[in-house]
């Protein structure tokens, strides 16, 4: 089990939040999305209208404390999943129905989707148990399964394709073979956004000392964190380029760790390991897989893997296939919502940026390689599945 220390949310994070709100947003989405209890969200409001949200002068915020205060909601979901086994264990052994009436009992208590997972029951049989119905999925016709198609489209910005589509329309309940779905996409022109802008960001051209390629393109641990991914990307503004350094668990694909500056300096790669390091604590002996870019090289950042006591592997020069999680994920990013948004300000940038990586991606997009699951998702299901057979030993 992960043990995350309990954190007091930062200044960044709340003006991140509060931003979302007067933007129009929903107020309970907010907080239901950030794992936010809707009053606290409502008094940081308030406290912004009256300017005393971050007073001036206060402390300033570390990169690492504002990433700390992100996984509040996480000690949630944990204090969740060590609770419900020892609670409901009887009830894993128990039938749908017996399953669905502990879910209704403690549906407002804990996320509906951790529920599901752990009793091993899905989100539309329970919703079809509390309306008395079966839990079998509605075959829409063309004209409202094309009305539904557009709805994702628009919601997730143009980034799914067929499969996803498909996994998407099913989660909400909905018959759908992807034949259909293909057609009614292809006879409509709905289709995933492909586009790429580039600039070079990897610089190996340099007399620091890299670390050999040991990974070996193997990029299924068997267990979270154990294997870790990094790399750095270029993101356009109408102010000039603006840099995010990600740090990927290569086990659940989930970003663990990030930083944005308009700089690439190797303090963005140091902050971005960080912040991996503050949410997830791993033990030592981590492996760290990155490029052999001089921010990884450099001795300001090698100096903190060895803080942390992570094993440092590279990528081979000029070999992006070493490194395929984190340059996918990049792909997904840039095709997904960067060429889809221009952004005026490096600031306008951080938030959106912000937005993907902890509202959609780890917690809502679906991921092929984790069989239709988001990052999140997988790795309740991992901890469910521990869980379980724990009981079962």
């Amino acid at each position: 089990m992960f043990k995350i220390p309990k954190q007091e949310y930062t200044a960044e994070f709340k003006e991140l939040a509060v931003k979302r709100v007067k933007a129009g947003e929903a107020l309970s989405r907010v907080a239901r999305e950030l794992g936010l209890v809707e009053q606290t969200l409502r008094n940081w409001v308030k406290a912004a209208k009256n300017g005393k949200l971050n007073p001036p002068g206060g402390k300033a915020v570390t990169p690492e404390q504002m990433e700390r205060s992100r996984v509040r909601a996480e000690n949630a979901r944990l204090k969740m999943e060590n609770e419900i086994p020892k609670k409901g264990g009887g009830v894993l052994r128990q039938g749908c129905a017996v399953k669905y009436a502990w879910i209704d009992r403690h549906v407002k208590q804990y996320p509906l989707v951790a529920l599901c997972d752990t009793l091993d029951v899905s989100i539309s049989g329970y919703r079809a148990w509390k309306r008395g119905g079966r839990p079998d999925r509605q075959r829409l016709t063309d004209d409202p399964l094309r009305a539904l198609i557009r709805a994702i489209h628009r919601q997730f910005k143009g980034g799914y394709g067929s499969p996803r589509m498909v996994d998407e329309i099913r989660a909400r309940g909905f018959k759908a073979s992807k034949e259909r779905v293909e057609r009614l996409m292809r006879e409509n022109g709905i289709r995933a956004r492909h586009k790429r802008r580039y600039k070079a960001t990897t610089d190996s051209k340099h007399d620091l000392p890299v670390a050999p390629n040991l990974l070996e393109r193997n990029f299924a641990p068997a267990a979270p964190n154990q294997v870790w991914g990094a790399d750095l990307t270029s993101i356009w503004t109408d102010a000039g380029w603006l840099y995010l350094a990600v740090v990927l668990d290569l086990f659940n694909r989930e970003i663990v760790g990030w930083s944005i500056k308009p700089r690439m300096t190797a303090d963005i790669v140091v902050d971005a390991l960080s912040m991996a390091w503050f949410r997830r604590k791993p033990a030592p002996g981590l492996i760290h897989h990155s490029d052999r870019g001089s921010q990884y090289a450099s001795h300001a950042f090698q100096a903190r893997l060895a803080d942390y006591g992570m094993v440092c592997l590279m990528s081979r020069k000029d070999n992006c296939w070493d490194n395929a999680p984190t340059e996918s994920f990049f792909n997904s990013l840039k095709n997904e919502r960067v060429h889809a948004t221009r952004y005026a300000t490096r600031e306008a940038a951080m938030a959106d940026l912000f937005h993907y990586i902890e509202v959609f991606y780890n917690r809502r997009r679906r991921h092929s390689t984790l069989k239709g699951k988001s990052p999140i998702q997988f790795l309740q299901h991992w901890i469910s599945t521990q869980h379980k057979q724990n009981l079962a030993a």
